[in-house]
C-alpha cells in the first residue's frame, strides 16, 4: 500500500462522519475463508440455502455436522489488522458506525461498538418454533454429548465457519433441538435465499443516514443486501471510497478505489489520521 494511496484515502475521509460497510475480506486475514476470492473460486462450494434448511432434515444434518466440527476454530479466530483499525477509528471519532455482512463477531472482539450485523451472528442460535435464542457454545456442548466420539477441531476452515465432511460421516450425526420446546434450531444468520430482517435493514439505513462518507472494505458487494447501501450513498451524493482486492459491484460510483489488503491499508489509514 503506497503512502500516496493512504494520503488520498485520508483526504477523502478526514473531517467527515464515516460509516464503514465491511465484508469477508476484512476477516480473511483472521483465517476465515471467503466465497469470492481467486482461491475460493478455484474450489467452488455451495453454501447452505435457508429455504432448503427449513424443508430438509438431511440439509439440517449436513449443516450441523459440519458446523459442529468447525466451531472450535471459528470461535478461536481473532481480530485482524482491519478489525483493529476500524475499532481505533471509531474510538477517535473518525468512524461513526459499521454495517457488516460478516457473521463472525470479530468487529465486536476488536472493540467496535456501533455495529449493525446485517447477516446475524454464528455465536447465537434461534429456535424456528418458539423463537428462543441460545448461545452457540451451549448448543455445541449438547451436540458433543449427543455425538460421542466426534471431534470438534477440524483441518482447514470452510467459508461458513464449518468443515468439509464426507456424506457417510454426516449420516450418523445427531442434530440438536431447542432445549425449551424441542423445536428446530438454526444459527441466527441470514442464509442464502433468506431475507435480512426489516428491523436490521432499518438500523443499517439509519446508520447510513448519519454518514458524510461511506468506506467500503473487504467486499465485492455481489449480494444485494450489502450493495443497496452503496446505492443509497451514491443517491445522496456521499463520497464513497473502496478498499478491496478485486472488482466491486458499483465501484463506478466511488471517488477512490484502492486494490490492496484491507488490513494493511486500514491500519495505515488509522496511523495517518492519528497524526492529524
Amino acid at each position: 500500500m503506497s503512502a500516496t494511496g493512504v494520503d488520498l484515502l485520508a483526504e477523502r475521509l478526514r473531517g467527515r462522519r464515516v460509516v464503514a460497510l465491511t465484508g469477508a475480506g476484512v476477516s480473511t486475514e483472521s483465517g476465515i475463508p471467503d466465497y469470492r476470492s481467486p482461491e475460493a473460486l478455484a474450489r467452488p462450494r455451495r453454501p447452505t440455502h435457508g429455504p432448503e434448511f427449513v424443508r430438509s432434515a438431511a440439509v439440517r444434518r449436513r449443516y450441523w455436522a459440519r458446523a459442529f466440527v468447525g466451531w472450535t476454530r471459528m470461535r478461536g479466530a481473532r481480530p485482524g489488522a482491519a478489525h483493529l483499525a476500524l475499532a481505533r477509528l471509531e474510538e477517535r471519532g473518525a468512524v461513526a458506525g459499521l454495517i457488516t455482512q460478516n457473521v463472525d463477531r470479530l468487529h465486536h472482539a476488536a472493540g467496535s461498538r456501533r455495529v449493525t450485523e446485517l447477516h446475524g451472528a454464528l455465536a447465537e442460535v434461534i429456535c424456528l418454533d418458539c423463537r428462543a435464542v441460545e448461545d452457540r457454545d451451549a448448543v455445541q456442548a449438547r451436540m458433543r454429548a449427543q455425538n460421542p466420539g466426534w471431534q470438534d477441531d477440524p483441518g482447514p476452515m470452510a467459508p461458513d465457519g464449518d468443515a468439509d465432511l464426507t456424506d457417510d460421516r454426516i449420516a450418523g450425526f445427531s442434530v440438536p433441538s431447542c432445549r425449551a420446546c424441542g423445536g428446530m434450531l438454526k444459527p441466527r444468520v441470514v442464509f442464502f435465499g433468506d431475507n435480512v430482517p426489516r428491523p436490521v435493514v432499518d438500523e443499517a439505513f439509519a446508520r447510513l443516514a448519519e454518514a458524510e462518507a461511506l468506506l467500503v472494505a473487504g467486499t465485492s458487494l455481489a449480494v444485494f443486501s450489502g450493495y443497496r447501501f452503496l446505492l443509497r450513498a451514491a443517491e445522496r451524493g456521499l463520497p464513497i471510497v473502496i478498499v478491496n482486492r478485486g472488482p466491486v459491484r458499483g465501484e463506478e460510483h466511488a471517488a477512490l478505489k484502492i486494490d490492496s489488503s484491507t488490513g494493511a491499508t486500514l491500519a495505515a489509514l488509522a496511523a495517518r489520521l492519528d497524526r492529524d
